[in-house]
């Protein structure tokens, strides 16, 4: 395991211990949890989880609850800096890094349900943890009072931890889709107590095995209208800037917030073996190869200017959203852009330092193979899949586009 000072250029200002009984902001939590995090990697891994104690010590920083509205004892916090907490814990371990930001983005479907269910699941407890999977694999028949709903869903991250989870579903009224006045079926989100949910263990994977994703499923489960809700039709029951942005749009956010975490990760972890590692074939460090320095120099402005581009793009909306209460197509077009753009430049980043780590890197010991494995996994994610860029380049060109999930 490398130094602090292996966490490469990008590291986060060390700040000063609070006293208990004040409050830290989630950059302050994130920054004072990074070392317990990165302690407990290992057996996350071996887990395929994270500890009890590591989920309680993340809730009571408000990592959860950075998008839960403050009406709700939530952090209601702007993206950027959302991004960054996500980013210096995923620094410390991918996994935690990916479940942060799973448990979080999911807290924004608390601004869409009315005030009474917004409170029953995220006002009663304030370190309940939310997850679930958006994809509409369930059918959820119209009854009285609600829907009966049947469905399994994949990718589940972090729902064993989870107090509520949730299932994007098909309504059938009727036995036939309901739909929309576009003609596109009615798909809603349906929340569940946890203890009403199957958790299917199939989360053997090659990376972020911490994260848990195991398939989630219920059956015949009765769901009340007041616990359903869809991100596409539904207004945020909730004010403010932040439920401006679009849902997916977040999430991506999210991704790429992981995504830079772990690439800053091994950049460090690349530095740190450089400054010590000697080459068999001389008696010069790894750091004195001319193709190494031109490696960590080209890794580095790759990850600043695809974290700039991001923040930056991030901030303007931000500043739009306060100003104007919305964020146009082509500003969300252009979030969609940068976060898909972060991720990949840094899977480019750790793809370069794991090449430049040589054998050393194979090893299970390396934190350079378990970045490489994060990475490669995260990369896999439809938010940020390849298709995200045509869509944006439509937007971008000026012409029609299928923007429902942008």
């Amino acid at each position: 395991m490398a130094s602090a000072s292996a966490v490469g250029l990008w590291s986060a200002p060390v700040r000063e211990a609070r006293s208990r009984d004040e409050q830290q902001s989630p950059l302050e939590a994130a920054a004072a949890l990074a070392p317990r995090i990165r302690a407990a990697a290992e057996e996350t891994e071996r887990q395929r989880r994270l500890s009890a104690e590591l989920v309680h010590a993340l809730a009571s920083g408000g990592i959860f609850r950075m998008c839960v509205p403050r009406a709700l004892g939530g952090g209601e916090v702007d993206p950027s800096t959302m991004i960054q907490a996500i980013e210096t814990i995923a620094a410390a371990d991918g996994a935690a890094g990916w479940s942060a930001m799973i448990g979080a983005t999911s807290g924004v479907a608390s601004a869409y349900l009315t005030e009474d269910a917004a409170r029953e699941i995220y006002g009663s407890d304030p370190d309940v943890v939310t997850g679930g999977a958006f994809a509409p694999l369930g059918r959820a028949t119209v009854v009285d009072g609600g829907y009966r709903v049947t469905g399994r869903w994949p990718f589940a991250s972090g729902c064993e931890h989870c107090g509520w989870l949730m299932g994007g579903s098909v309504v059938l009224d009727g036995g036939q889709p309901r739909l929309l006045s576009s003609g596109t079926p009615d798909n809603r989100l349906m929340l569940f107590p946890a203890a009403a949910v199957r958790i299917i263990d199939t989360w053997d994977v090659a990376g972020l095995r911490g994260t848990g994703s195991h398939d989630i499923a219920v059956e015949d489960r009765f769901v009340p209208a007041a616990r359903s809700l869809s991100l596409l039709t539904d207004r945020p029951c909730f004010g403010g800037p932040l439920y401006a942005f679009p849902v997916f749009g977040l999430l991506a956010l999210g991704i790429a917030a992981v995504a830079l975490g772990i690439a800053r990760r091994a950049q460090g972890e690349l530095i740190a073996l450089a400054r010590g590692k000697m080459l068999s074939t001389s008696r010069r460090l790894l750091a004195e190869r001319p193709v190494i320095q031109a490696e960590v120099a080209r890794a580095e402005a790759m990850l600043g200017a695809a974290r700039a581009f991001l923040l930056e793009t991030v901030d303007a909306a931000w500043e739009r959203a306060q100003a104007r209460g919305a964020i146009e197509v082509r500003e969300r077009a252009r979030l969609r852009l940068a976060a898909t753009h972060a991720t990949l430049a840094s899977a480019r980043a750790v793809d370069l330092a794991y090449g430049a780590g040589g054998g050393t890197a194979v090893y299970a010991a390396s934190p350079l193979q378990r970045c490489f494995r994060d990475i490669h996994v995260a990369t896999q994610h439809m938010m940020v899949a390849p298709a995200t860029l045509e869509l944006a380049g439509r937007i971008l060109l000026g012409l029609e586009a299928d923007t429902a999930m942008l």
